[in-house]
């Protein structure tokens, strides 16, 4: 049903953009649990039932999960990106593996092409992140450094289509991330990222793709099929 159904008030419509708005912005990241019903009903002044019909909506469009007892959860940044978390949410990790390997090496090959120096001073912060996020021990936060480093890889390519394809795809393979790296980081795990990076600045496109690609096989996705080994890091 489309937002803008004649069913729906324009009151409701409105509320929902607002809360769009905060999910896209990254003001609600992904994973994040969004005020409750009370609090929206104060901060929008509106009646609850406008904004229980906004969350219903953004439910059914993919961008919010409604769980009993817990909360409204963000799970998607777009509706096309919640399409494809429901659709690929118990996919085989191996064939998720297998297309975070195809789409992050292309990646890096345009990206050693045509990055720009913003783009390697962006990249570096990444990859800085993704250390000290390392260091902390905490997964969940390690999981987002990284799957924002490959992100900003991705966008260096300045394949405005690849880049949207993959930031649609991205809850999917973060979530195969965290079954990945398990309940937590071991230092002997640790798969340092600074070639990508070295690789994209040096204008290498074959070791850039190369590199990339090396992250899947070495979680154990290969031709006899994927074992993760709790505590690597793609």
């Amino acid at each position: 049903m489309s937002l803008s159904s004649p069913q729906r008030s324009p009151l409701a419509d409105q509320v929902i953009a607002a809360l769009r708005n905060q999910i896209t912005s990254g003001e609600w990241p992904v994973g994040s649990r969004i005020p409750t019903e009370p609090e929206l009903v104060e901060e929008l002044g509106v009646a609850r039932n406008t904004v229980r019909e906004a969350i219903r909506a953004l439910a059914h469009n993919g961008l919010l999960d409604i769980r009993q007892g817990s909360g409204t959860y963000v799970v998607a940044t777009s509706e096309l990106a919640g399409v494809m978390h429901r659709r690929f949410a118990g996919a085989d990790p191996q064939h998720v593996a297998e297309m975070r390997a195809a789409l992050e090496s292309s990646g890096a090959r345009l990206a050693a092409l045509r990055r720009t120096e913003q783009d390697l001073g962006q990249l570096e912060s990444l990859l800085a992140r993704r250390e000290e996020a390392w260091e902390t021990r905490e997964v969940e936060r390690f999981v987002d450094a990284d799957a924002n480093l490959h992100l900003g890889v991705v966008a260096a390519s300045h394949n405005e289509v690849l880049a949207a394809v993959y930031a649609d795809l991205s809850e999917v393979m973060r979530a195969h991330l965290r079954y990945d790296v398990g309940e937590q980081l071991e230092p002997e795990d640790h798969l340092d990222h600074t070639r990508l990076v070295e690789a994209i600045r040096s204008r290498d496109p074959e070791a850039a793709a190369s590199e990339a690609a090396s992250y899947t096989t070495e979680w154990g996705c290969g031709a006899t099929g994927c074992a993760p080994t709790p505590g690597s890091g793609g």
